[in-house]
């Protein structure tokens, strides 16, 4: 029983670390552009972050090292501080897209400006990182992805042709754009196989004191967390390509 309950919990964790406003921007804008074409790219992504969810949590569980701990002791410190580097300037980055995606959503919710919510979401998130456990951060507040939910009942309501998003599933050649084409498909890919998410996943395994046993529990939690968040993504596309995609509008801000 405790295994299910935290496969449960780790799915919902995966779907609210998978489907973040990086995600969420990029389907829009793929979707708006290029109708279903690029479908392919966050089937592509899904697979990836799938694949290396899975081995940082197998890792974890065997070696009792998170992947940061194990780069560390393995290359040493003076090759260490180089990804550390590297890994610090893109998560301030995302945390700084993350928060810009908070101030948007309550921006929409209250009709009250973003720029007035960007102090109180940077002092909640702070307050966040700062005093809440590691299981209200993963759990908790991962629970409110659970939101994006609405994109997939939206993306069903406007009935679309399946058959054509099937086809997106296909890489093929862009149609027009193939500049801008590229340049989305790129992004796609790199708002879906995000280095934090895999380094967070791991540190959840040695929190919850993951072992051997967990490597079938584990293992569901990577193929079904991220593939439940690859079809939300889709989702977000699909509602672009329908609702942009025929007017000609391009998605340039929230």
């Amino acid at each position: 029983m405790k295994k299910i309950f935290q496969i449960t919990l780790g799915i919902v964790t995966s779907v609210g670390g998978f489907l973040e406003i990086g995600s969420i921007t990029t389907a829009a804008q793929a979707g708006a552009s290029f109708g279903y074409q690029l479908v392919w790219a966050i089937l592509l992504g899904t697979l990836c972050i799938a694949f290396l969810v899975e081995m940082s949590g197998r890792f974890a569980a065997v070696s009792k090292h998170t992947i940061p701990d194990a780069m560390r002791e393995r290359f040493g410190i003076n090759f260490y501080v180089v990804p550390l580097f590297v890994m610090l300037g893109v998560s301030l980055l995302v945390l700084g897209a993350e928060m810009g995606g908070v101030a948007a959503a309550l921006e929409m919710a209250t009709g009250i400006k973003l720029p007035i919510w960007a102090i109180p979401v940077a002092l909640i998130s702070w307050g966040l990182l700062w005093r809440a456990t590691f299981s209200i951060i993963e759990n908790g507040v991962s629970l409110l992805g659970l939101v994006t939910v609405a994109f997939a009942i939206g993306a069903m309501k406007l009935h679309p042709d399946y058959g054509a998003v099937a086809r997106g599933a296909v890489p093929t050649l862009p149609r027009q754009d193939a500049a801008h084409y590229w340049f989305v498909a790129v992004s796609v890919l790199g708002a879906s196989i995000s280095p934090y998410l895999y380094y967070f996943y791991s540190s959840g395994a040695i929190e919850e004191k993951w072992d051997e046993t967990y490597i079938g529990t584990n293992r569901a939690i990577a193929a079904i967390g991220m593939g439940f968040g690859g079809f939300l993504s889709i989702a977000v596309l699909i509602l672009a390509a329908m609702v942009f995609h025929p007017r000609g509008i391009s998605v340039e801000h929230y």
